[in-house]
């Protein structure tokens, strides 16, 4: 018999409910060992200022190897500038970086006088070595504060769309207290925010400063009679009845696709009586882990019984997991994420959609949908059901403007991926053709500029769209430095920039006959 410390208690109210208290009994025996368990949790890795580790010495695997990839991807830059003048034919290749500068930890330069040489490190090191601190941080095992965030908005409680801190206070998360917080949150949530600050009623672009677009204000006006109620009515979840679904379409996801669900449940929270389904589709979308029967059926892991030996398996399978690469460079496309962790509910879509596909009812209020496939393909399931009124599409950071590594003109130059016929050639059109709003962001002024300039030159896109909103800084970018594999010195910032079109709205105009009066 175990000893009770607390029995579970019940009092009655006033008007006669019965409120029952927590049962918090637990043996007398097991206090020492949660107190030991709870102190070694709370341990970190790494302390606060503990944080900053050369790449070469960290105390982390994926750092090292990623350290390891970037010396064998970037050039060190004093050796490419002192080749620039060198005839083409007789042109060395530079050195790839070395040396691990002491400032910042990252690898630069090839050697330590090159190092020294390159006064133009000092423009760029303050970033690196924030960046560096910042990786270790996400791996240092203290309590991410910043990550917990925050259940449904409460009544009456309006929620600020101006920038980041406004956003987090009227959304009551965590005081972000350094700056290391806010890009930690940032990071995480400007997927989600960035398409409910586009399209939510309390968005900060508006005609007023001169973002939206009279006909983006139309195009938005039909979006927001569907995401949410008419004015004086109350916007609670029982006001969600009758009202249609609510679909975003993700194209070209990647990253995003490997968002748990609850981060992505923080955009219905934003409206509490839509229903919302999230279509997340992409040659690089992240598909839920097999479940554990089919995964124990695998040969990996299937124990020899013949021999009545597992140990042979389970070397195999150690094996296995020594040579997965620690950590994926990133050269021209980020790679396809880890698969995601299988949610209970999570359930084979092949059939539906016949593609490699899944569907997640997470909430009541939220569906998620992943498939890994060209949107081209699955079009046709879609096409004669979008609604301008209830549907719309995001692109975060497409690379409209970047040259096709697959498809190429009559002349040989490779064509934009815009124009490529197995990229984004044949989207485009189709999503015009709907008159839904489309939504791009894009990672650095220049990435915006690329992909708007783009727009000039794609058949069947060129002269066929008007703007919904014009380019220009995302409120909601994240605002953590994302460094270059293949050159530390490229950094950019995702989502920084958003822009919005929709299909051009041709207006029917009566033409009168010259012989009309006599009717």
């Amino acid at each position: 018999m175990s000893f009770r410390l607390l029995r579970c208690s019940s009092s009655v109210s006033r008007s006669g409910r019965i409120l029952r208290q927590p049962n918090l009994s637990r043996s007398i025996f097991s206090l020492f060992s949660r107190k030991k368990s709870e102190k070694k949790a709370q341990i970190p890795v790494l302390t606060e200022d503990n944080l900053f580790h050369p790449f070469s010495k960290s105390p982390f695997p994926a750092v090292r190897a990623r350290g390891e990839a970037i010396q064998q991807l970037a050039p060190c830059p004093v050796c490419a500038s002192s080749h620039d003048h060198i005839h083409a034919q007789n042109r060395a290749q530079p050195k790839a970086v070395k040396f691990e500068c002491p400032d910042c930890g990252w690898a630069t330069h090839c050697t330590e006088e090159h190092w020294k040489e390159d006064k133009e490190h000092q423009k760029y090191c303050a970033r690196l070595r924030e960046a560096n601190e910042d990786e270790h941080d996400l791996r240092s095992g203290r309590r991410m504060r910043e990550f917990e965030l925050p259940g449904p908005q409460g009544y009456e409680e309006a929620i600020s769309f101006a920038n980041w801190d406004v956003f987090w206070y009227t959304r009551s998360f965590p005081s972000m207290d350094t700056e290391r917080s806010r890009r930690h949150a940032s990071k995480l949530l400007t997927y989600p925010i960035s398409i409910g600050g586009a399209v939510h009623q309390h968005s900060g672009l508006t005609l007023n400063n001169q973002r939206v677009t009279p006909e983006g204000s139309r195009s938005l006006a039909a979006l927001r009679s569907t995401l949410h109620v008419e004015p004086g009515a109350p916007e609670t979840e029982e006001a969600s009845v009758g009202k249609p679904q609510v679909r975003i379409f993700i194209l070209g996801a990647r990253a995003e696709s490997s968002l748990p669900p609850h981060v992505w449940e923080q955009l219905t929270m934003l409206f509490p009586s839509t229903n919302f389904h999230l279509f997340f589709i992409g040659p690089q979308v992240s598909l839920p882990k097999p479940p554990r029967a089919e995964a124990a059926s695998t040969p990996s892991e299937v124990t020899d019984t013949s021999s009545g030996n597992p140990s042979e398996e389970a070397t195999e399978k150690d094996q296995t997991d020594i040579d997965k690469p620690a950590y994926l460079p990133n050269v021209y496309q980020p790679p396809t994420p880890k698969p995601i962790e299988r949610h209970r509910r999570t359930r084979q879509s092949i059939e539906r959609y016949g593609v490699p596909s899944y569907t997640v009812p997470y909430t009541s209020q939220l569906t998620i949908t992943g498939m890994q496939a060209n949107y081209a393909d699955v079009h046709a399931q879609f096409q004669h059901t979008l609604d301008p009124y209830s549907d719309f599409f995001f692109f975060f950071s497409p690379g409209f403007g970047f040259p096709s590594l697959d498809s190429f003109a009559d002349n040989g130059e490779p064509l934009l991926q815009i124009a490529s016929p197995t990229e984004w050639g044949p989207v485009l059109p189709q999503l015009l053709a709907s008159k839904c709003a489309i939504f791009v962001t894009g990672f650095s002024p220049a990435d915006v500029e690329r992909d708007v300039r783009s727009l000039s030159t794609a058949p069947e896109v060129s002269g066929e769209f008007e703007w919904v909103v014009t380019p220009g800084p995302n409120a909601f970018g994240s605002e953590k430095w994302e460094v270059a594999d293949f050159d530390p010195r490229v950094m950019v910032k995702t989502n920084w920039g958003i822009w919005g079109i929709r299909g051009k709205s041709r207006d029917i105009q009566e033409q009168r006959s010259m012989f009309s009066f006599l009717t």
